[in-house]
């Protein structure tokens, strides 16, 4: 009876920066890269004497990493204690268990409780598997003189061991090197075993949640339990943008207000978990999250430059720092960023309206788009609607070009490479081929991946000309999905009885 959840990851298309502050926006992007997590019971059956049991047992096991822990969970306080050897931690699905089996033991019916004991006592076994999307392979290929394609990528077996760097030349091992494309890992991971954690524990359901977009309660009790484990883990409140589109998917978001998570962060010592989660549940959690995602036949790609990754964190912390020391221009730079990132908002927006009510014309222009360079879309007009159109396609690039600029006048200001030249060669270059509507570093940019939104089929076109520029063209695609319920462990083609997902009344 294991169940089995998965969240996706995410890129954010607008909102880098800004998004931190109430109430400027961010359009986040849900990935097909996801994370996936299995709960089962960890005993078969319960020992005559386990009612009299302080504690039970937690294995997480890592197949990618090649990790194992076991933990200690005491059935008194909810205490979580690493057991195993090394340090092998994962502060986020600690997190996440803690603030899970308190949510059940905080909203569960009388009736309800003695299942939920039941299943403590059989131990919770997690397993926890990332989509490759997650991880670089990039000196893997290179290594192997491999070409730098989206084939190469596709010819590694799903899941791939991301041990790199294991062992010193000496012999000695070392913590394995793990580099990653930007893609929100650890919210999209602790979404992931939040949700399937819920559903196993009988907190929600998701299995009837998924097929119904006016009651997103269940999907709500997720998202708060998530945005708060995952909070906790990194030490920090962040602005939420990665839980929330790993939670819903695809949307226009506003992050909540910090306070809301201040009841868990200075959780006072006696205070027992579960109320900690029932002051957090019914919070005022004033995020906003409105219905966003491409237009349609537009593609979203990203490309590994292999110039290494950007920390955020650092990041961030320059870009404070100036506002601080200049706030005149700095609040200036960023009215203006504000007022691109609604501009490229509102001719996505009308696009994907256009497709809606004129689809012949909006498909002629798009596929014709598709095969030309941004100075010959003009001549695709043939009628008003197909003028509309293309006036919103070029209105979106302006946009894109005004973010970008902004964002480059914002890392000069504050001495960060937001937009460093290589990239900006890189974008130059991407904007300026066939078919491609937009191109930028997406989030709070830095040598991370980069993103292109091309119509049509140009993107094959895009990722063979990126090959030549040494840029490592990914397999991540948007998919506007959330977090979802798995008929099966995503390493199995076929649904055995033993993995098939069940609501536990």
């Amino acid at each position: 009876m294991a169940v089995v959840a998965s969240a996706p990851g995410k890129v954010l298309l607008t909102g880098g920066y800004l998004i931190l502050d109430r109430p400027n926006a961010g359009l986040v992007l849900s990935t097909n890269a996801r994370f996936f997590a299995i709960v089962k019971p960890l005993y078969d059956h319960l020992k005559p004497d386990s009612w009299a049991w302080k504690w039970t047992d937690v294995k997480l096991t890592s197949p990618q990493l090649s990790r194992e822990s076991i933990y200690k969970l005491s059935l008194k306080d909810l205490t979580l204690e690493n057991v195993s050897s090394g340090d092998s931690r994962n502060p986020f699905v600690e997190q996440a268990v803690q603030y899970c089996v308190a949510a059940a033991r905080a909203t569960l019916d009388k009736d309800k409780k003695d299942s939920l004991e039941k299943l403590l006592l059989q131990g919770l076994d997690i397993t926890i598997l990332g989509s490759n999307d997650f991880y670089s392979y990039r000196n893997y290929i290179e290594a192997r003189g491999l070409p730098l394609t989206p084939d190469a990528l596709a010819a590694l077996p799903a899941f791939a061991s991301i041990t790199f760097n294991a062992e010193e030349s000496n012999g000695e091992n070392c913590k394995p090197e793990v580099a990653k494309t930007g893609l929100g890992s650890s919210a999209a991971m602790t979404t992931a075993v939040v949700a399937a954690l819920l559903h196993y524990l009988g907190v929600v359901n998701l299995a009837s949640v998924l097929h119904q977009e006016k009651d997103t309660t269940d999907l709500d009790t997720v998202h708060v339990i998530a945005q708060t484990a995952h909070c906790l883990a990194q030490g920090k409140v962040g602005s939420g943008f990665d839980v929330s589109s790993a939670v819903y998917g695809s949307h226009r978001y506003v992050r909540f207000s910090p306070e809301v998570i201040s009841s868990a962060q200075v959780a006072v010592m006696g205070t027992p978990l579960p109320e900690v989660v029932l002051e957090i549940l019914k919070g005022k959690w004033d995020h906003e999250r409105t219905k966003f995602c491409l237009p349609p036949l537009m593609t979203l790609l990203l490309g590994e430059p292999g110039t290494g990754g950007s920390s955020t964190p650092s990041m961030v912390g320059a870009v404070k720092k100036w506002q601080k020391s200049d706030p005149e221009k700095s609040l200036d730079t960023l009215r203006k960023l504000s007022e691109a990132n609604s501009a490229l908002e509102t001719q996505l927006n009308t696009l994907s309206k256009l497709a809606e009510k004129h689809w012949d014309d909006y498909k002629c222009v798009i596929d014709s788009c598709s095969i030309l360079k941004t100075d010959k879309w003009i001549e695709q007009v043939g009628n008003p609607n197909q003028q509309a159109i293309v006036k919103a396609l070029l209105g979106a690039r302006d946009a894109m070009l005004g973010i970008r600029f902004h964002m480059h006048q914002m890392g000069e200001a504050a001495g960060v490479p937001i937009e460093p030249e290589s990239q900006t060669k890189l974008l130059d270059a991407t904007m300026s081929m066939e078919g491609v509507l937009l191109a930028g570093v997406p989030g709070a940019g830095g040598f991370d991946a980069v993103f292109a939104v091309t119509l049509g089929d140009s993107g094959s076109h895009v990722t063979k000309s990126w090959s030549s520029f040494n840029v490592l063209a990914l397999l991540v695609r948007e998919d506007p999905h959330g977090v979802s319920l798995e008929s099966a462990d995503p390493r199995t083609k076929e649904i055995t009885s033993s993995i098939s997902s069940v609501h536990i009344d």
